[in-house]
């Protein structure tokens, strides 16, 4: 009965309207969209997080591989990697589509099954060029929603976020801030707050500092570039030249949700890549990748949105269970 309810229903029309926005926004801008596995054998992220796909276990004859696709297989936490397979051919490409990640966690923040908006761009060097098209896809889409789903945005302005059209006003209106990952270390660190996490320099960025930094920016959307080497995933550009070990990654942190969107420029030397992959010991795990620099590659980067965060975002919505009609969590899954 949870959809007949006036929030949910309005939201539901919002979000089958932002849907919409979404592909028409990649649609216009010379994209193509394609459908990544859901079934996969990598783990994008390298985190572990992830559900294993298997059949019932059957007798089988002796010696035969007990995986049903000869490896072990995963739901997907990201469909970027196959992105990137796919802009060598088109070089404007796009997914958006169910993601998952085995966190068994009960925060208002984290789901088991989520929607991704992905994009991955060929014959681009600039973190720049990235950051613009998530600027762009944000503004493009939200004003999208306004104009078609005005009254039930309205509803969520007036009565679960009061204050929230200004904030979201503010958003509009304004171009983001980029801010490096040094110094936002150094902001953080002459704060006149005490956080739970102290700031330092090499380690993740935590909610609180997400939410110090925004606010320190006046509630405008912040683009944090340039994190420490060791932070991020092996497919992250690294930039050799900078004096402190950094990749180029970039992460769009938003007022009321912190990180909504995560993208880089990819790392497409073959030397640089096959090393780090031989230092991680996924050297065999990668080698299709690695066979994509091998025969021929071109300086790409790209970014993924979660959807249901891009929701929370712009109607004020504090837990991400209430922007979804189904929600996939630790011990739920009722229908």
């Amino acid at each position: 009965m949870r959809c007949r309810s006036n929030s949910l229903g309005a939201l539901l029309r919002i979000r089958s309207e932002a849907t919409g926005a979404i592909h028409s926004f990649f649609k216009d801008n010379g994209y193509t969209h394609i459908h990544t596995p859901i079934i996969t054998s990598n783990d994008c992220e390298g985190a572990g997080e992830v559900f294993q796909v298997e059949p019932p276990k059957e007798a089988g004859e002796p010696g035969e591989n007990p995986h049903f696709f000869n490896v072990p297989a995963f739901l997907t936490v990201s469909g970027q990697l196959h992105l990137e397979v796919m802009a060598g051919a088109f070089t404007k490409v796009y997914a958006f589509g169910p993601t998952f990640r085995a966190d068994n966690s009960q925060s208002r923040k984290h789901l088991a099954e989520f929607y991704m908006v992905e994009a991955e761009l060929a014959f681009v060097e600039s973190l720049q060029d990235i950051m613009q098209v998530m600027e762009d896809l944000f503004k493009r889409v939200t004003d999208m929603v306004l104009s078609k789903c005005s009254r039930d945005v309205e509803l969520f302005h007036k009565h679960v976020a009061p204050g929230q059209e200004a904030k979201l006003e503010k958003m509009l209106t304004n171009q983001f801030i980029t801010m490096s990952y040094t110094e936002a270390i150094e902001v953080l660190k002459q704060a006149h707050e005490v956080f739970t996490y102290k700031p330092e320099w090499g380690h993740d960025l935590q909610s609180e500092h997400e939410r110090y930094l925004v606010k320190h920016c006046g509630e405008i959307p912040v683009f944090i570039f340039n994190y420490p080497y060791d932070l991020k995933p092996f497919y992250m550009r690294d930039n050799e030249e900078d004096v402190h070990h950094t990749v180029a990654a970039v992460d769009l942190l938003v007022p009321g949700v912190g990180e909504l969107c995560g993208g880089s420029l990819r790392e497409d030397r073959l030397d640089f890549l096959q090393s780090r992959l031989r230092r991680l010991g996924l050297e065999d795990t990668y080698q299709w990748y690695l066979e994509l620099r091998h025969f021929g590659s071109t300086p790409h980067g790209g970014f993924g949105m979660g959807f249901e965060r891009y929701l929370r975002c712009i109607l004020g919505v504090e837990n991400i269970k209430d922007v979804i009609p189904f929600p996939r969590f630790p011990h739920s899954c009722i229908l």
